[in-house]
């Protein structure tokens, strides 16, 4: 009997941490999906529609080492803009990208598509109560 409890326990545990697995994975794609359009009316701009940049001028998105290495460094930028030198795939970029005024959402959201295109991946999705917690 005592093992027909565990294995019910079990049983039950595992379809509720795969239905929130499932729902997580609904949102992330949706979230995705709308930074696609925040990259496009925000930062495509300067971060061209591959996300390679601007040789010398503009760090790439593309395969980044500092995108995926400074998770609260890169929110803070999108969130407040970035000036200084920052290295970038050994590269040092010395420029300044303005604020753009993004809400939490869209920060979250455009961090959820940079982070799983142009090469990179990420699986640790970006929130809003994450971007909530980065101060200047």
């Amino acid at each position: 009997m005592i093992r027909f409890i565990s294995f019910c326990l079990l049983f039950l545990s595992s379809v509720l941490v795969f239905g929130q697995s499932k729902e997580k994975g609904k949102n992330f794609k949706k979230s995705i999906e709308r930074g696609a359009l925040v990259y496009e009316d925000f930062c495509m701009n300067c971060h061209m529609p591959d996300g390679k940049g601007v040789e010398n001028v503009t760090p790439p998105l593309a395969l980044s080492d500092y995108l995926i290495n400074n998770r609260e460094a890169s929110i803070k930028a999108v969130k407040f803009g970035q000036s200084g030198a920052i290295i970038v795939n050994g590269i040092t970029y010395n420029g300044t990208m303005a604020p753009m005024g993004l809400s939490d959402n869209e920060i979250a959201d455009v961090m959820n598509y940079i982070t799983n295109n142009f090469g990179n991946t990420n699986d640790k999705m970006f929130t809003k109560e994450e971007v909530l917690k980065i101060e200047k």
